[in-house]
């Protein structure tokens, strides 16, 4: 079993941004690498939201890896330079996401059945000297064979680790994960491999360390979003008390507070907004009174009281 067994946070356009990633990393720890929300190309250039999102942090204990989502190799070139630019030697491709929008452009998941297309972006990561480059992918977009025809470029190519969510775009996150599938991928990759996927406990990820042993790691998404405490959990072998994991999500909660509050612009309506957006994941077992009291709050002062009568 692999002794340096690993912990991923995965990105979730609109939740694991950047004030999350260091508040999450400075209240809870357990985290060995975050990665950002893809980073794409919209009418020719760079959209604002992703400049903020992936400007470093200046933190050494905490490891950020941008990641891009690209179907061609001169756009795949364009977001690269940029994220290069930055001071970054890692970069991750999407090639997972199942939304509809990205997928329609051959994007994420969409990438999956054009081979050509894969193997132009790989050849131009190869350009790239000093770089790491990573990708994140699902089995396929509308067959759980498709990867049969990728997994050979990527083994062939520079890519340093992969991550692979055992579903098809098409699934989206409905239906189960394809373990069979995970298992063949597992047995034929020659990449450091990630599992994601479905991830919701301490057990679930021994479970998966207990039967893939030669994993890298394991990239956690909404499981760590939910219970912020996963993976300090995982690697110290000690479970928070529910008071516990309140009390620090409460924490977790005022670091962002204090950053949109100033970082918003647009007022009291759209920080509102935003911070009951965060409460879709969170504490999933909370007294669903107290829940309600929160999305149903109209104004700043009665979220608040809200928040800290949970």
């Amino acid at each position: 079993m692999n002794k340096d067994f690993k912990i991923f946070a995965a990105p979730l356009q609109g939740y694991t941004e950047s004030p999350w990633r260091v508040a999450h990393n400075t209240v809870f720890g357990g985290v060995d690498t975050y990665y950002t929300p893809f980073v794409r190309m919209e009418k020719g250039g760079l959209r604002n939201k992703d400049r903020k999102d992936v400007a470093p942090v200046a933190d050494d204990n905490i490891h950020i890896v941008p990641q891009i989502i690209a179907s061609e190799s001169d756009e795949f070139r364009f977001l690269a330079d940029y994220i290069v630019s930055l001071g970054y030697n890692e970069i991750d491709l999407n090639m997972g996401c199942p939304f509809p929008l990205i997928v329609n452009r051959r994007k994420g998941s969409g990438m999956l059945p054009h081979t050509g297309r894969i193997e132009a972006v790989l050849d131009a990561m190869a350009s790239y000297s000093n770089i790491k480059f990573s990708v994140k992918m699902r089995l396929g977009m509308d067959s759980a064979d498709d990867w049969r025809s990728v997994l050979p470029l990527i083994n062939d190519s520079c890519i340093s680790r992969v991550t692979l969510h055992p579903r098809i775009g098409k699934q989206q996150y409905k239906g189960t994960v394809d373990m069979d599938s995970f298992k063949a991928f597992y047995e034929q990759c020659s990449k450091p491999l990630v599992y994601n996927g479905d991830l919701m406990s301490v057990d679930g990820i021994r479970k998966i360390q207990e039967n893939f042993p030669l994993l890298e790691g394991v990239m956690i998404g909404r499981g760590l979003l939910a219970d912020g405490s996963m993976a300090s959990a995982f690697k110290s072998g000690i479970a928070l008390t529910e008071e516990q994991l309140y009390r620090k999500t409460k924490e977790l909660h005022a670091m962002m507070f204090r950053h949109y509050s100033i970082a918003i612009e647009g007022g009291e309506a759209q920080l509102l907004q935003k911070m009951k957006t965060l409460w879709e994941y969170w504490l999933p077992d909370m007294d669903k009174k107290k829940r309600k009291a929160i999305l149903k709050a109209s104004k700043l002062d009665i979220y608040l009281r809200a928040v800290e009568g949970i």
